[in-house]
C-alpha cells in the first residue's frame, strides 16, 4: 500500500506551517523550498485546506497562511480528507459493491477493509502537534498495549 504524493505532502506542508507560523503568516514560497514541494502544487493543496477550515490566508505584503486550529485540534486524518486522500487500501472501486464479477468481494476484501479502517483510527488519534513534537514513533505499539520502541529494543 502506498499512499500518493496529494496527502503526504499536505501533511509535510501543515507541519511546516506549524513550526513556522507562532508569531506571523508564512508564505507558500517558503514552504514550498523548505519541503521541496512544487509551489503550483502547494496552493492547489492550500486551497483545499483552508475550504476545510485548517488554514487561514492572510492576503497583502507580509501575507502567507496561519493555522486555522491549534495543534492539538489538527489530527492527520482531517489533513488527508481536506485534500481527499482517501486511505483505502481494497481493489474495490465502489464501497458496497465487491472487486470481482458481479459485485462479490474477494477473498481477501475483509482483511484490506479493516486495515483501512485501521489506518484511519491511526491517522485520526495522531495530531499535528504529535508530529512536530516528534511523539509518533512507537504510537502504534502503546495502542496496541505494547511497550514503545525504545522499551522494546532493550
Amino acid at each position: 500500500m502506498k499512499l500518493s504524493t496529494k496527502g503526504r505532502y499536505a501533511v509535510m506542508a501543515m507541519a511546516d506551517l506549524a513550526r513556522s507560523s507562532e508569531d506571523r503568516p508564512v508564505p507558500l514560497g517558503d514552504i514550498a523550498s523548505r519541503q521541496e514541494i512544487s509551489l503550483s502544487y502547494l496552493e492547489q493543496l492550500f486551497a483545499k485546506l483552508r475550504r476545510a477550515g485548517l488554514v487561514k490566508s492572510v492576503r497583502g505584503p507580509g501575507g502567507g497562511y496561519r493555522m486555522a486550529r491549534s495543534l492539538a485540534e489538527t489530527r492527520v486524518a482531517d489533513i488527508m480528507l481536506a485534500v481527499e486522500e482517501p486511505v483505502d487500501v481494497t481493489r474495490c472501486q465502489h464501497q458496497n459493491k465487491g472487486c470481482m464479477d458481479g459485485g462479490r468481494r474477494c477473498i481477501t476484501h475483509d482483511l484490506w477493509d479493516e486495515l483501512g479502517r485501521h489506518i484511519h483510527l491511526f491517522l485520526n488519534g495522531v495530531t499535528l502537534e504529535d508530529v512536530v513534537e516528534r511523539r509518533v514513533l512507537g504510537a502504534s505499539l502503546r495502542h496496541a498495549g505494547e511497550p514503545a520502541m525504545e522499551a522494546a529494543a532493550e
